[in-house]
């Protein structure tokens, strides 16, 4: 029989297309729920059922949403779901309550654990309590990074669910490797951002305060000062991230040494400009997928010392780590690089072999797969102690 899978996310669920085509090629059937665009999905000809939930709060939205699973999971019957993203993770196992099992991905600690917003600070018991909740619906946890899983062990979040870390959700590094070779000439995309022989510091990300932005906008300040040839290009949403996101003003008092491109589609080939790859965060990440992109093409890496990023950076090796909201630690680890671009060369190169062994999606797909075969044996197991019992 095909294990038909339940693919649950949020709206960034379509970066997981290639992971979830990896599972298809290893025999599963996959259909996916998420609350972005369908067409990511159907291109590809993968089932997408759209639902709605508010990411920045709204309780009656987390009541709907959970409506909506629930009638999902009941028509569509599969023979696991899998969960990925902070509240997609509490909302799904509300939604199946143990009528199906559920396999939960800790991509991160969210905004909860990683502001120290007072309203952050209040929440924190409340989602510590929703997690020992659905923890009773979940038959197990997969964690992307060491601190995340020590962090529901030592607060007693996992219930009786096995749990496993698999860093990240792969990456195509065949796929990855081709759309770098495609990219326009390096030339034609700096002349297109007004970028002429700039040295070039690339951040990715969402443009918000927890993700290091205005702590990188302090450093480029800095790294200005020293090397006013240095262009920081700062490559992300930023309107559709609430209150959360960063003012647009601040952004625009650091031009012209710093450009934000909003999104784009064109990350392979901006990482083929680019000097090294700034992630300031100060944000409990997973695995953060750019930091694997920006190894897997060889740019050294500067990267906050938080969990998930490093298990990906190791200090003074593929790159440096300084400590979250350091403007001045930030800044000297960019100068550091870009005034020793041979040694930023050899650094950037160390990421390349760590990624293809770690993270290749192959690799993580092959995984996942082994955790889904033994949680539905140990299903079966269960239910043929329960029928015995029973009889």
């Amino acid at each position: 029989m095909t294990l038909h899978l339940l693919c649950v996310g949020g709206e960034d669920h379509a970066l997981r297309v290639p992971f979830l085509m990896a599972l298809r090629n290893r025999g599963l059937r996959v259909t996916a729920a998420g609350t972005g665009a369908d067409s990511p999905f159907t291109t590809n000809d993968i089932q997408h059922h759209s639902y709605r939930f508010d990411r920045f709060g709204a309780r009656l939205s987390d009541r709907n949403a959970i409506g909506q699973l629930s009638r999902l999971v009941k028509r569509i019957r599969p023979d696991i779901i899998q969960t990925f993203d902070t509240k997609p993770n509490l909302l799904a196992p509300l939604a199946s309550r143990g009528a199906f099992p559920v396999v939960r991905t800790i991509n991160g600690m969210g905004w909860v654990f990683s502001s120290t917003d007072l309203k952050a600070l209040a929440f924190r018991p409340v989602y510590l309590a929703l997690q020992r909740l659905t923890a009773c619906w979940t038959a197990a946890t997969i964690f992307q990074n060491k601190a995340d899983r020590d962090f529901f062990h030592r607060h007693h979040l996992l219930g009786n669910s096995a749990s496993a870390i698999i860093g990240s959700s792969g990456i195509d590094v065949a796929g990855f490797e081709v759309a770098r070779t495609k990219a326009a000439a390096t030339s034609g995309l700096r002349a297109q951002l007004g970028l002429e022989d700039a040295e070039i510091v690339l951040t990715v990300s969402r443009l918000t305060v927890q993700k290091g932005i205005p702590t990188l906008l302090d450093a480029a300040k800095i790294v200005h000062e020293a090397r006013p040839q240095v262009r920081f290009l700062l490559v992300g949403p930023r309107e559709s991230e609430g209150p959360f996101a960063v003012d647009q003003a601040l952004i625009e008092r650091h031009a012209p040494y710093v450009i934000a491109t909003g999104a784009r589609s064109d990350v392979p080939a901006l990482l083929g400009i680019a000097n090294l790859f700034a992630f300031p965060t100060a944000y409990r990440e997973g695995i953060p997928r750019v930091l694997l992109e920006a190894g897997l093409a060889g740019v050294p890496i500067v990267a906050s010392r938080m969990p998930g990023c490093d298990d990906v950076v190791a200090d003074n090796w593929n790159g440096h780590l300084v400590q979250p909201r350091d403007p001045r630690a930030l800044a000297a680890a960019i100068l550091d690089l870009l005034q020793n671009p041979a040694r930023a060369r050899t650094m950037g190169q160390h990421s390349i072999e760590l990624v293809r062994r770690e993270f290749d999606l192959n690799v993580v797909a092959d995984r996942y797969a082994d955790v889904y075969r033994k949680v539905l044996s140990a299903g079966s197991r269960n239910d043929h102690r329960r029928t015995r019992t029973e009889v």
